[in-house]
């Protein structure tokens, strides 16, 4: 005798209740609905740690060797209890994750040994922790706001070691002048922050970059967006309209189209050059978000 196939419980449960063809009145928003996130998908409204982790596994399964290497070099990477997956039985989390990709970038353009780094907005400290890491640098200073700066002291206090540590200077957004003197640095470093700040405070980075430094890597957006689907605007209109004003770059695109993205790669590189003196000596998107590119921009050296 053949057996028949049975409905579970499970499935009958769901069936009466989220997937049938009275809830589906049309097909317009079919594919955005608890209907398909039952039969393909998971919700993203509650699933938000599991594309994450996903993103990340994805992520770590493209590594290169080096960058394997740049980031097994990075000790105490768990603390703060990071989301994260195991791959190859190495702990990853996101954080770490792009900042190995932006060191693989800079590492091309950029000699770091025995370098005088100057990083402009440093989180909580995970570029710096991986520099320090993975090169001998002389020396490391660190330009923020003193609330954020009392993360990123406990944090790098934690992570580094009293010798790395003992390379790092932590300067206050209101001592900058004379805290910097005659200072020269290798390289200066932002990530994600000048597009978050008044225009006349990217001009005068700008213009310390120009007058302190030789090169400059900078990674943040190339526009603003108002996709209410990526976040649900969570933090309210007027949050929204807060953010839609900072920064160079103030024109609203789809983040989620490459080519938008790619297009406007020409405006991220002119406002970000330090100055007339300066070549883009590489650029390109910065994974893994949509609207985020990455630049290296190198002082020439006048001609005698």
């Amino acid at each position: 005798m053949t057996t028949q196939p049975r409905v579970n419980e499970l499935w009958k449960y769901i069936g009466e209740n989220q997937v049938n063809g009275r809830l589906v009145d049309d097909l317009t928003d079919f594919k955005t609905s608890q209907v398909n996130y039952r039969l393909t998908s998971f919700d993203v409204q509650t699933n938000g740690v599991r594309y994450l982790k996903t993103l990340i596994y994805n992520l770590a399964s493209q590594l290169s060797p080096e960058n394997w290497d740049r980031l097994r070099r990075i000790e105490n990477r768990e603390v703060g209890n990071p989301f994260s997956v195991t791959y190859d039985g190495e702990m990853v989390c996101l954080d770490y994750l792009r900042a190995v990709l932006d060191l693989e970038f800079i590492e091309k353009n950029v000699d770091l040994a025995g370098a005088d780094v100057l990083e402009i907005g440093a989180g909580y400290g995970r570029t710096c922790h991986s520099f320090l890491s993975n090169h001998k640098i002389s020396s490391y200073t660190i330009i923020d706001l003193e609330t954020t700066m009392e993360v990123s002291q406990r944090y790098l206090r934690t992570v580094l070691d009293d010798a790395e540590f003992a390379k790092i200077t932590f300067i206050p957004v209101g001592e900058i002048e004379g805290a910097l003197g005659d200072a020269t640095f290798d390289l200066a470093i932002n990530i994600d922050s000048l597009a978050e700040m008044d225009v006349d405070t990217v001009r005068y980075y700008l213009g310390l970059i120009d007058r302190h430094c030789r090169n400059f890597y900078v990674n943040n957006p190339v526009g603003k967006y108002m996709d209410k689907s990526l976040d649900g605007h969570a933090r309210g209109e007027q949050a929204i309209a807060r953010a839609m004003s900072p920064g160079l770059l103030t024109d609203v695109i789809d983040v989620n189209d490459n080519r938008a993205v790619a297009a406007k790669a020409p405006e991220f590189t002119a406002a970000y050059r330090p100055h007339d003196g300066w070549t883009c000596a590489a650029d390109t998107w910065a994974v893994p978000y949509t609207w985020y590119w990455q630049a290296l921009f190198q002082k020439q050296e006048p001609k005698h």
